[in-house]
């Protein structure tokens, strides 16, 4: 075995002594370069890939996780001062299933699972169980609200009153909870889901009533609505629904110009604003018309139609000297019969009936108000026709949405107020990216790149090798036709004179020496 050892190493030695200056540099960067790659590419698929189990710890669930890691032999890394436990990737769907069945993570609340751990022997006072109960109703409460959407976490204090059976149900204590929400950083509640965490609250105390539950945050106070018997009114579910219905509107109305005019200036060359003021109030009015019937003079329908006709016939009127009887008036001249007299009365009524029109008109809100579009465009695409194009499009645009609005879209000075077409010149964003650092892609790309250069390195060095062995063999199996320097032993006196002019040969012609030495070797 050492012999075999020695052999190898005196082969690799004269070989090395064999191959020129350049050609050990080669060699030597290359195989520092391979040595280097291979101990990266080592080190990068061989490290362990850790994923983020659990975030938002306290201390408590901190420490119940890490005992139950440490216990399995699981390795874990923690961050943002504990509150974050990350485990390796091919374990972290494991933990997170087994530290669930355990209930490891409670969020520092405890449930009604408290109950089912063996207590005192002779069992717990009153005092005792209702300080129990209490906590573990607020610990479920809390559970609950963490698991909303957006809820990072959340504090929960109810206050259950005393009971007692000499209070009257006037007298009575009230149930009362007071809650502190932290949302996730850019989260807002919308007003349904606030109203939710009170359903859910009232529904999971008992006696509870919306007006004796308060729920905060860091930014102020969360407020149900009037639906639920809050003291916040519709006003903020309203708001809210509206700047929904406006926004839609809008981003709907900017895609649409986008589409419209990215295809003649490009979608990277255009810029596009838009403002619009929505009436959002809805109207009740009725009405109630009468009108004549057409074509008939102005005159209804004859419903009804009454005729009196009424004659009188008498003797001639009595005479005599004024005031002369017992009853005549006194000063009063009567005048003497003239013969027989004759009345005639006429009277018609007619009902006509005529048309009756009730309207009931209900006005419907989001009707579009006013409306204005700004539109920028890279300069160096924005000549007068372009330009004048886009004007009559986007003036058409407002014209028609404006129609409902009470204003004249028939004004072309008002209308061409509401557009703005503006040529500028656009920022250029490759700075911002580059300053990102080097992508995933970069550097795959790089490691390719060095690979090549090492794979290119190791070919010109093995083909140099390959030549080198070829000129040696070359020179080994014709070694008769090659002339040799030679030494004329028999006119040197000593030995001293040949190891000098030996000495000589091997320092001004190292490879004639070598050659010479192999002569010798073969011919003895």
């Amino acid at each position: 075995m050492n012999e075999k050892f020695t052999q190898y190493r005196g082969k690799l030695a004269q070989y090395w002594n064999s191959m020129g200056r350049n050609q050990k540099i080669w060699l030597g960067a290359t195989l520092g370069i391979l040595l280097l790659s291979v101990i990266l590419l080592t080190t990068f698929f061989s490290r362990t890939q850790y994923e983020v189990a659990f975030q938002d710890l306290d201390s408590t669930d901190s420490a119940a996780v890490m005992n139950y890691l440490d216990t399995n032999k699981i390795a874990y890394k923690l961050d943002d001062a504990g509150k974050t436990i990350s485990v390796p990737s091919a374990n972290a769907a494991k933990v997170k299933v087994e530290a669930g069945s355990q209930g490891l993570v409670q969020n520092g609340s405890i449930g009604f699972e408290a109950f089912n751990d063996g207590g005192s022997m002779f069992g717990s006072t009153d005092r005792e169980f209702d300080v129990k109960y209490r906590n573990a109703l607020n610990g479920e409460i809390q559970r609950l609200l963490n698991n909303m959407q957006g809820v990072q976490k959340s504090s929960v204090l109810v206050n259950l009153p005393e009971k007692s059976v000499f209070v009257s149900t006037e007298e009575k204590e009230q149930a009362s909870a007071s809650i502190m929400m932290d949302f996730k950083p850019g989260y807002r509640p919308s007003q349904k889901e606030v109203d939710g965490y009170y359903n859910l609250v009232k529904t999971a105390v008992p006696n509870l009533s919306i007006d004796n539950i308060t729920i905060s945050s860091p930014e102020g106070e969360l407020l149900a609505s009037t639906a639920l018997g809050g003291s916040n009114g519709g006003s903020a579910l309203a708001l809210e629904t509206h700047y929904q219905i406006q926004h839609k509107y809008e981003a709907d109305l900017k895609r649409n110009i986008q589409q419209f005019l990215g295809r003649m200036v490009g979608m990277d060359n255009l810029v596009v604003n838009v403002q619009s003021s929505i009436n959002f109030d809805k109207k009740k009015s009725d009405q109630q018309l009468v009108e004549p019937l057409p074509d008939n003079s102005n005159n209804g329908i004859i419903i009804s139609e009454q005729t009196d006709n009424k004659s009188t016939t008498g003797a001639g009127a009595a005479g005599g000297v004024a005031g002369t009887g017992e009853t005549d008036v006194p000063g009063y001249q009567a005048t003497e019969g003239s013969g027989a007299g004759t009345s005639e009365e006429n009277s018609r009524t007619t009902n006509y009936e005529v048309n009756r029109i009730n309207n009931q008109i209900e006005s419907g809100p989001y009707v579009i108000k006013d409306l204005s579009i700004s539109v920028g465009v890279d300069k160096t695409r924005l000549d007068d026709e372009t330009k004048a194009g886009m004007n009559e499009f986007l003036v058409s645009l407002v014209r028609s949405q404006l129609v409902e609005s009470g204003q004249d879209v028939n004004d072309d000075l008002l209308i061409t107020k509401k557009v703005a077409i503006l040529g500028q010149t656009f920022a250029d964003g490759s700075s911002s990216s580059s300053a990102t650092g080097l992508s995933t892609g970069w550097l795959v790309g790089i490691g390719l790149a060095a690979l090549a250069i090492i794979g290119g390195l190791v070919y010109v060095v093995l083909r140099r090798r390959k030549q080198a062995a070829m000129e040696q063999e070359d020179d080994m199996v014709v070694p008769g036709k090659v002339e040799y320097p030679t030494i004329d032993l028999d006119a040197v006196n000593n030995e001293s004179q040949v190891r000098k002019q030996l000495e000589t040969l091997a320092k001004r012609k190292p490879e004639e020496f070598v050659n010479l030495l192999r002569t010798w070797l073969v011919d003895e």
